[in-house]
């Protein structure tokens, strides 16, 4: 693996600690105006991020790399309302979206095949992920204001699991 895929890898992993981050404080502000299904939501959210973060790592350490880790900024705290932490939430899955996509047109030009086929899992994750972030996002254009509405969907999103994945390595 050549040092520019190594470095843009190292930055991915990175932002994907960084997206942790940002769910954490995404579920913090929903414990603290109690919709508890959706703080959970978003803690599984975190949990998935982490996840890949750590496949991240173990691909750079298996491509003969060496992971860094660099500074996590503070994530925003506040939102306007729920709607716009999911908004937020959507519009930073684009972001992770655009940057693997640049990875892999990096892994592209250098024929790097490897790197290639282990970034065809997280386009294909980011497809999933962006998907369900809009459906919460249509489901509250749905409801809007309704507390009866707000009050089912913390019900359902309550149920989310993180399925440990069998390759799971910390």
């Amino acid at each position: 693996m050549n040092s520019k895929i190594e470095k843009m890898l190292n930055d991915q992993m990175n932002f994907e600690f960084y997206s942790a981050y940002i769910y954490m404080a995404m579920a913090a502000y929903c414990d603290s105006i109690d919709l508890g299904g959706f703080a959970h939501w978003f803690k599984i959210q975190t949990q998935e991020e982490m996840y890949h973060g750590t496949k991240f790592y173990h691909y750079i350490l298996e491509r003969g790399g060496r992971p860094f880790f660099t500074q996590i900024d503070a994530p925003d705290k506040e939102w306007p309302s729920l709607k716009a932490a999911f908004e937020t939430a959507l519009n930073h899955e684009k972001i992770v979206t655009d940057r693997i996509n640049k990875i892999m047109t990096a892994a592209i030009e250098e024929s790097d095949h490897a790197t290639r086929s282990c970034l065809n899992w997280f386009v294909d994750e980011q497809v999933e992920e962006e998907s369900s972030v809009d459906a919460i996002i249509k489901k509250l254009n749905l409801v809007g204001d309704s507390g009866n509405g707000i009050f089912m969907m913390d019900k359902e999103l309550e149920a989310r699991v993180f399925n440990t994945p069998a390759d799971l390595k910390l």
